[in-house]
């Protein structure tokens, strides 16, 4: 199974999206849960949704991670030797729909900080936390677009792949996991949000939030270390890491860029 009955998982982004999906997921697997985002109301909705649906402890944790104090109190609770949390699962996300210098750099400074900096400062307290209990996983929410070379949101994308893959070595034997899950277009409001449309993408390459949340944890309990939900995306990703940078650069990676907006 890729929840655990009676284990404690704590979901950022949880609110909407492909977090509300791995949320549900982990939920309906038996796994009591820490929501994290930024609007209570929606956060205290699912949080009675999953409590009546499923018999689980739903716990609420407001906080913007683009916020430093904010976030470290989202480490407190990982930390927290009394409450321990066995999966964490960073999935906030915060993209732009302007190429870089078109952009606010304050803006900018705040998608770095919830998809790197949050990133970096959750996993490392859930991470210590877990290796001295002997067990744990470590689930952090990428994107195919950090195969590519397509702005900002594919740097921090890249950053949260290859984090992810250098963490999982660091925890090799010590009883903990960490999965980098990188999926393709998902049906959700991050599209919404963004204000972006698709005119011409193939129905077929469109995934389900729950999917990815199935396919995620499933791959993280079988301990892979870069998971790509869905047979089309995983031939995607092969080819775009196949190809030289140049032609990368030169736009192949553009249609994954379209995909921006905020979960």
């Amino acid at each position: 199974m890729a929840g655990d009955p009676g284990r404690t998982a704590l979901v950022t982004g949880a609110s909407a999206g492909i977090g509300r999906a791995f949320a549900e997921r982990l939920a309906h697997d038996g796994s009591d849960v820490v929501l994290v985002a930024r609007d209570r109301t929606r956060l205290e909705r699912l949080a009675a949704d999953l409590r009546a649906r499923h018999g689980v402890a739903a716990e609420v944790l407001v906080a913007d991670l683009a916020d430093r104090a904010q976030t470290e109190e989202v480490c407190r609770r990982l930390a927290d030797p009394d409450r321990p949390v066995e999966v964490l699962v960073n999935n906030a996300g915060f993209g732009l729909q302007r190429p870089f210098l078109d952009n606010d750099v304050r803006q900018e400074e705040q998608a770095l900080d919830v998809m790197v900096r949050a990133v970096l400062l959750l996993s490392h307290a859930a991470g210590r936390a877990m290796r001295e209990r002997g067990s744990g996983r470590i689930v952090n929410v990428s994107s195919v677009a950090s195969f590519t070379v397509s702005g900002t949101y594919s740097a921090e994308k890249s950053f949260v792949t290859v984090f992810t893959e250098g963490l999982a070595g660091q925890l090799a034997g010590t009883g903990v996991t960490a999965t980098a899950v990188c999926p393709g277009l998902t049906r959700s409001e991050f599209h919404e949000r963004a204000r972006t449309t698709l005119p011409g993408v193939p129905r077929g390459m469109w995934l389900d939030a729950d999917e990815v949340a199935r396919q995620g944890l499933a791959d993280a309990a079988a301990g892979k270390v870069v998971s790509v939900p869905g047979p089309q995306w995983k031939v995607v990703s092969l080819v775009v890491r196949a190809l030289p940078r140049p032609l990368l650069r030169g736009g192949v990676a553009r249609l994954v860029e379209r995909t921006r907006g905020r979960r």
